[in-house]
């Protein structure tokens, strides 16, 4: 039976759900999957499953201590003995090519290149990395065709060793509940409602949004925005948020957000290969706003939602009042949505073809 190892670290947002995701359809088709990760969101999804999971101690960031993480993970390699080691994230990627370096087939997959979250030196520095890391790894999978031009741009040799498999969902996990339904159930009276999940970081962009909402009360003085999740900017966003607006924090389960809103918005100030709050919520039959960067354009089908530019505030109120006025319009895109997501990003379409790159390497 073949065997993979997978390495993660962030084990939560859209990493851990995409790994949480792929580890049981892997599992089911017959492979013995083990995973190495930090305990958390990811170790507690997979519990009832039959994967192998091994606690492996490793900061989110990069720095001094990567060398002590690499030599941890260095023992869980040579407990798992895997005949593929599947990489996720720049931190895991990071890692575990220092640790591998090439001597058993290795799949990267960067969910998003490091370098666009940096600027200057640092932004050299990590491209410089990615750069020399490609001879430690056998196929780079990028999940959109953006984050696949976002490396070539930056002279990553991808052209050889570069699989683009786009992100998918569990269709069934992710359907439309009734919007009263789910409001019932989430103690929300009804009124135009837009949501936002996601972690609370510079990346994600809640800033802007939170920015943008009064522009939207002005027109819509009854509208409120939640905001689901948690991280680093939480204090500055409480600090700055204005009436309407409500910090949801993390839930077990988004679905029933998605369904009680009237629009879907993701802010991003920079990519991330392709996120998959907006296919989770265009599973649910929502419309969504999301930003022009790399992962969130590519996302969305032409003839549904709104692209706008990043870190505009007024371009993203007025593209949310558009569809707080308007619920038909809101209600098409929403049913387009729900049908591309069935058509392109099924997660078990995903997990078929990961598979297949996992056996051509073996062969």
């Amino acid at each position: 039976m073949p065997r993979v190892l997978h390495v993660a670290q962030p084990t939560d947002g859209g990493v851990g759900r995409y790994v949480a995701d792929i580890i049981p359809r892997q599992l089911a088709a017959g492979w013995d999957v083990h995973l190495a990760c930090p305990p958390g969101q990811l170790t507690n999804a997979l519990r009832a499953t039959e994967a192998t999971v091994h606690s492996w101690a490793a900061e989110r960031s990069v720095g001094v201590h990567v060398l002590m993480e690499s030599r941890r993970l260095a023992g869980v390699v040579r407990r798992a003995r895997p005949h593929v080691v599947h990489l996720h994230s720049a931190k895991a990627g990071l890692a575990g090519r220092l640790t591998v370096r090439g001597r058993l087939p290795t799949v990267y997959q960067p969910h998003g290149w490091s370098y666009d979250a940096n600027s200057g030196l640092m932004r050299r520095l990590t491209v410089a990395w990615e750069r020399t890391a490609l001879r430690w790894c056998n196929v780079v999978v990028c999940v959109s065709t953006g984050e696949r031009a976002s490396g070539l741009n930056e002279r990553l040799r991808l052209s050889d060793c570069c699989a683009v498999v786009p992100n998918g969902v569990d269709l069934a996990a992710f359907h439309s509940l009734e919007r009263a339904q789910a409001r019932h159930f989430l103690g929300l009276d009804e009124g135009p409602l837009a949501v936002c999940v996601g972690r609370l970081s510079q990346q994600k962009g809640q800033g802007v949004l939170v920015e943008a909402w009064p522009l939207v009360r002005e027109q819509l003085p009854h509208a409120r925005l939640a905001l689901v999740g948690d991280g680093p900017s939480r204090r500055e966003l409480v600090a700055a948020a204005g009436a309407g607006i409500c910090f949801v924090g993390v839930v077990p389960d988004p679905n029933p957000w998605y369904s009680a809103a009237n629009v879907v918005v993701l802010p991003s100030r920079w990519g991330e290969g392709m996120a998959l709050v907006p296919l989770e919520a265009m599973a649910c039959r929502r419309s969504v706003i999301v930003t022009d960067v790399v992962g969130m354009r590519e996302a969305l089908p032409p003839e549904s939602g709104a692209i706008v530019r990043p870190q505009d505030p007024v371009a993203l109120a007025a593209a949310v009042v558009a569809r707080l006025v308007d619920p038909a319009l809101a209600e098409r895109e929403g049913w387009i949505n729900r049908r591309h997501v069935e058509a392109h990003h099924d997660a078990d379409l995903t997990a078929a073809r990961v598979a297949e790159l996992y056996v051509s390497l073996l062969n």
